[in-house]
């Protein structure tokens, strides 16, 4: 099966410093990626790089077998990225935000609701984002991901500011992505029981 995200002779040099050279990986519908490594070694990097939010000093990312710097804009709407800053404004509600989020890209409007009782935001649903715990917000964060249309999930550090039951949520999350064809690439530091074709990448 051809792979739909590849990525060739990778090399990013932050400051004085080579995080990765000659790096390379390729992934088909219904992998995961696991990105390893100790705090510095580059995941994250990786992952803004991947993204199309820094540059890499050699390489190219391949979604399609097209690069993506070639047509960013169709690779960006087959993109959703779930990172530590969740990128919501305080001032609006949790629907108000996503309603936003639904007029900039192709979203499955029609599922909201069952997505916010799924991740238990219903209750909230009218507060300022700004009032919600930490945990809250990177729920709203996961519904925005959700109810995308995205074939490629990027997720960088998922369980943090999670409970128990928000963390095994995400596990079933990427479980069901993958299980429909999706992709998914994560840097994590924690184990993942994933059910799934599963690849690592160390750093």
């Amino acid at each position: 099966m051809t792979p739909i995200l590849a990525a060739t002779s990778l090399c990013l040099v932050r400051g004085d410093r080579c995080l990765f050279k000659d790096l390379e990986f390729s992934l088909r519908s219904g992998e995961l990626l696991v990105v390893d490594g100790p705090n510095g070694s580059g995941k994250t990097s990786l992952l803004r790089g991947v993204a199309g939010l820094l540059d890499f000093e050699t390489g190219a990312v391949h979604w399609g077998g097209v690069p993506v710097l070639e047509d960013y804009q169709a690779f960006r709407a087959d993109l959703a990225w779930f990172a530590h800053r969740v990128g919501f404004k305080g001032e609006l509600t949790l629907t108000e935000n996503l309603d936003f989020e639904s007029s900039l890209g192709s979203f499955e409007v029609s599922r909201r609701e069952t997505v916010l009782e799924r991740l238990g935001l219903t209750r909230i649903r009218n507060l300022a984002f700004r009032s919600l715990s930490a945990g809250q917000q990177r729920r709203v964060a996961l519904a925005r991901m959700m109810l995308s249309r995205a074939r490629l999930w990027i997720m960088d550090e998922p369980f943090t500011n999670l409970d128990k039951e928000g963390q095994l949520l995400v596990h079933e999350l990427i479980s069901g992505h993958l299980e429909t064809g999706g992709l998914c690439m994560v840097a994590t530091h924690q184990p993942l029981d994933i059910f799934g074709n599963t690849q690592r990448l160390a750093l």
